[in-house]
């Protein structure tokens, strides 16, 4: 990805380091959290700067291995019983404005689009919603934990919606993506995640922002230990 100006790459790096420094945060600054990530930032970055990711080919495709991981942490957080002991603690008003985090990155998606490594379907532009969540993350901080003015359906409504455009998002990418199952974006399909620094957005950004939409709702849903402080 020499080709990229440095800007793109700049902003990108700059909203991966400000959604940990916001998930740690609202970890209430646990050593465990921050280690974990760094390890697995570090581990995926000398992965992905290996060429293994590009290589796109077989069945399931190696790029599972950035998602499936993550995905499997934040389902033994939420069904074992140390895990809850985690989640429960969490503050809901840094997990929801961590989500702010959404706008750099789809400028960035646009801007890839622009430099032809992911097709327009994957913006703003195209069918990528995403950016929603990230317009509206202050005003729902705001108004809903701050003020306390949003009903609690309100805010289980709005972290649903966001987990839904979050969901379409990545789908659209897996099949953008030059796979066996690809349906998107055969002109101009999406390779810049298989690069790092990008290779952040599927790795750490979209699980911990799936992570954060459902502590908080974890927290919304449970009526006798709700808690908007």
């Amino acid at each position: 990805m020499e080709h990229l100006p440095s800007y793109i790459s700049i902003v990108f790096t700059l909203s991966t380091a400000l959604i940990i420094l916001l998930i740690y945060k609202a970890s209430n600054y646990s050593r465990f959290l921050i280690t974990l990530i760094t390890i697995w930032l570090l581990l995926q970055s000398v992965v992905s700067l290996s060429g293994f990711y590009t290589v796109t080919t077989g069945s399931p495709p190696r790029f599972a291995l950035l998602l499936l991981p993550p995905i499997f942490l934040i389902a033994t957080l939420f069904f074992t019983k140390k895990g809850k002991v985690f989640i429960d603690p969490l503050d809901i008003k840094m997990l929801t404005l961590l989500h702010v985090v959404r706008i750099p990155v789809e400028l960035t998606l646009y801007w890839l689009f622009l430099h032809k490594t992911v097709p327009l379907v994957m913006t703003f532009e195209g069918r990528n919603f995403d950016i929603f969540c990230g317009i509206t993350a202050p005003f729902v901080y705001y108004f809903g934990y701050v003020k306390n003015s949003l009903q609690r359906g309100v805010l289980i409504g709005w972290n649903i919606l966001c987990l839904l455009l979050l969901g379409n998002i990545v789908i659209t990418a897996l099949l953008s993506a030059p796979f066996s199952f690809q349906q998107f974006g055969f002109d101009q399909p999406s390779i810049a995640l298989f690069y790092f620094p990008f290779i952040w957005l599927p790795s750490c950004i979209v699980p911990i922002a799936l992570f954060a939409h459902l502590a908080t709702l974890r927290k919304l849903l449970k009526k006798d230990d709700f808690n908007l402080g």
